[in-house]
């Protein structure tokens, strides 16, 4: 493993967790251990992780709600969970939330970790698409640079301008969830840093109106959605 991925493991079982964590690390993965839904949360918020392991039941705050409150915060993150239970409704339940995968104890250590493996694959992948110059359809945006292009003419973004638009294109013609972005870039989707977003989509709005083939529409209660009839170079 080329570099330590981090994993936030939520577990009420205190011998099951250590023993989860041990064997993580163990495999070259940095593996925090919290016994509750309400404490895993508070380490979300504080820290950066590449997965999420949560058990299901657990006091304070149920994996459920840990997963969607997550899911608000980081749309992208992958999240597997653990259970003892085996009911259909509760599995589907967990894949309405978001789940990435769902494993019933008692399951092997070794078929967590490939579980894992296989997830993060996926996600490193996904990532490895992502550009760092942009075709938008006249434009060719480059996001190292800050610098949107069109016909000679170059603008100057800044870092906020900058970081909106590159997650704008690296989910072109997709949905970019409010939440995601806020906490992506302004770390904390309170009321403020959301009506400060807006007025950078209205600044974006006017940098990319040379082309009408272009256009950043919102999608009530979900974000928004960058319209072009090309993602990236």
């Amino acid at each position: 493993m080329d570099e330590k991925m981090r994993i936030l493991l939520c577990e009420d079982d205190e011998n099951l967790g250590m023993l989860l964590r041990e064997y993580l690390q163990a495999k070259g993965y940095s593996a925090e251990l919290y016994p509750d839904g309400e404490a895993g949360y508070k380490a979300f918020l504080k820290n950066k992780y590449d997965l999420c392991v949560f058990d299901v039941m657990m006091p304070k705050k149920d994996g459920f709600t840990l997963a969607q409150e997550v899911r608000a915060a980081n749309a992208e993150i992958p999240i597997i969970f653990l259970t003892a239970k085996t009911l259909k409704d509760d599995i589907l339940e967990g894949f309405k939330i978001g789940a990435d995968d769902y494993l019933t104890k008692p399951f092997s250590m070794e078929e967590l970790t490939f579980r894992i493996e296989a997830i993060l694959r996926r996600v490193r992948g996904k990532k490895n698409k992502e550009s760092n110059v942009y075709k938008i359809g006249k434009f060719i945006f480059d996001t190292q640079k800050q610098i949107l292009s069109i016909d000679g003419k170059q603008t100057k973004l800044t870092t906020k301008e900058s970081e909106l638009l590159g997650l704008l294109c690296a989910h072109a013609n997709e949905i970019l969830q409010r939440d995601f972005a806020l906490k992506t870039i302004w770390i904390d989707d309170n009321y403020f840093n959301a009506r400060s977003m807006d007025v950078y989509i209205t600044k974006l709005r006017k940098h990319l109106k040379e082309d009408e083939s272009i256009e950043i529409i919102n999608i009530h209660g979900k974000g928004y959605k960058l319209i072009t009839p090309e993602a990236e170079v």
